[in-house]
């Protein structure tokens, strides 16, 4: 007996019958509308798990129906069958709250995972539902509490999804947690750092590759995007991307399939898309850095992570979470912070956000003399930096400090960029700085920043 029902709305007799019999054959009962006044009628007297709609109807659009169900069903995930080759109106039906859409000729593939999706999103048992996560966006200031309601939302759809900020906001934090709400949360998360993979291995680590197909490839490996099979892959640092493998990332969206270097053909993934960076996207388009069909499809939703200097009101119960995983990792008391130090806290900028943060709370927890911090052991920069680049000793006046203090502040912030910059892969970030490995580390454990 089936226990799930779908309403189908298409006004192609051959298209319904196609979708009642794949349907039916996954036990799904069907009940069918040629227009968009037969499916208004059907959603008032039933209830449905699942709506496939075609785009164009005889008496209006299928977008006009993903609309209504968005106000008056916003439980009901609705699809869109769309024409092929038309991601125009699949982005607008996707911006609209359509939670997935089929081209036409449909492949049924694609169509039975859109089904799983759709019906795990409406299994109030599904993975990830009520369980306890280990993950946490703290905060309680109003731009925090909107995020989190906004990630409940963006969980439910399989719209791909633009996440901005600043370095050290917790942009790949919210990638996670959109995953882990959504129907896909007991399939794979993969996150991958574009900037970090050389431009000649890129193709090989995204699609894969077969046995042959360059030197050193001694045996089939697959890539990134297959790895993510089923649940999500994210793209953080997008706009590092070279050129020629944004055209290949933009028809792997689009036709859902993968090439691996060295094989004849294609093959199908199922993956929702997240994608982050630091840097201005938009002005990129407009510089022609980055293509803009692609960033059209990655940016149907923008969702901005806030900085930490515009909610200082979190700043207590982040430094309170990051002293407590400090003792805990450490397994020291968990200390306490002066009056003092709180309010420096609260007033300085935070150039690296939350991330900074936790480097400045790590250092004072070992320069601290017992168990109260207070503001000199937080040894923040002594005047704000300008921009969003980090603290610059340069920018202080002359005098402000003793020469050794400043060349310290100097060296300091130079290697917290070349880490920040390499994802803190420390053979990387020598490289950058144009100094051994060996000579890092000792800088490293000289400024306390091991």
């Amino acid at each position: 007996m089936a226990t799930h029902r779908a309403l189908i709305v298409d006004d192609e007799a051959d298209i319904r019958e196609l979708l009642e019999l794949t349907l039916g054959r996954m036990d799904i009962d069907t009940e069918a509308a040629a227009t968009l006044a037969e499916a208004r009628a059907a959603l008032e007297r039933g209830r449905y798990d699942l709506c496939l709609t075609d785009m164009r109807l005889p008496d209006g659009s299928g977008i006009d129906l993903v609309r209504e169900i968005q106000q008056r069903h916003p439980e009901l995930p609705v699809a869109v069958i769309t024409a092929y080759g038309s991601m125009e109106s699949a982005v607008e039906a996707l911006k609209a709250g359509a939670f997935d859409f089929v081209s036409k000729p449909v492949d049924l593939g694609v169509l039975r995972n859109l089904v799983h999706s759709a019906l795990r999103l409406r299994d109030t048992e599904y993975p990830g539902r009520d369980r306890r996560s280990r993950l946490q966006l703290l905060g309680d200031s109003p731009a925090m509490r909107q995020i989190r309601s906004t990630i409940v939302k963006l969980a439910r759809s399989q719209a791909p999804v633009y996440i901005a900020g600043e370095s050290g906001t917790g942009k790949e934090l919210v990638a996670r947690l959109i995953h882990e709400k959504g129907p896909r949360a007991d399939k794979p998360f993969v996150a991958v750092n574009c900037g970090a993979i050389p431009a000649d291995l890129m193709e090989s680590e995204l699609f894969g590759h077969r046995k042959g197909s360059f030197t050193g490839a001694v045996a089939d490996k697959e890539g990134l995007f297959q790895a993510a099979n089923g649940g999500t892959l994210f793209l953080d640092e997008v706009a590092d991307l070279p050129l020629h493998m944004q055209v290949k990332l933009l028809r792997a969206i689009q036709e859902r399939a993968v090439r691996p270097v060295g094989a004849q053909k294609e093959v199908p993934v199922d993956v929702r898309i997240l994608s982050a960076t630091h840097k201005d996207l938009a002005a990129l388009v407009r510089e022609g850095a980055f293509r803009q069909d692609l960033y059209y499809r990655i940016n149907v939703i923008e969702l901005r992570v806030p900085p930490l200097r515009e909610r200082p009101e979190d700043i207590p119960q982040l430094a309170r979470h990051i002293l407590e995983r400090i003792a805990r990792n450490t397994g020291i008391r968990v200390p306490a912070l002066a009056d003092d130090a709180m309010e420096a806290l609260q007033a300085y900028p935070f150039p690296g956000n939350v991330r900074e943060l936790e480097n400045i709370l790590e250092r004072a927890c070992t320069l601290a003399e017992g168990e109260v911090i207070r503001a000199e052991d937080l040894r923040l920069p002594e005047r704000a930096p300008l921009g969003d680049e980090g603290p610059s000793p340069a920018g202080l006046e002359p005098g402000a400090m003793p020469l050794e203090d400043y060349l310290e502040q100097v060296e300091r912030d130079a290697i917290l960029k070349a880490l920040e910059r390499t994802r803190y892969n420390k053979t990387a970030a020598a490289k950058l700085l144009g100094i051994t490995f060996r000579a890092l580390r000792y800088r490293l454990k000289k400024l306390g920043l091991e």
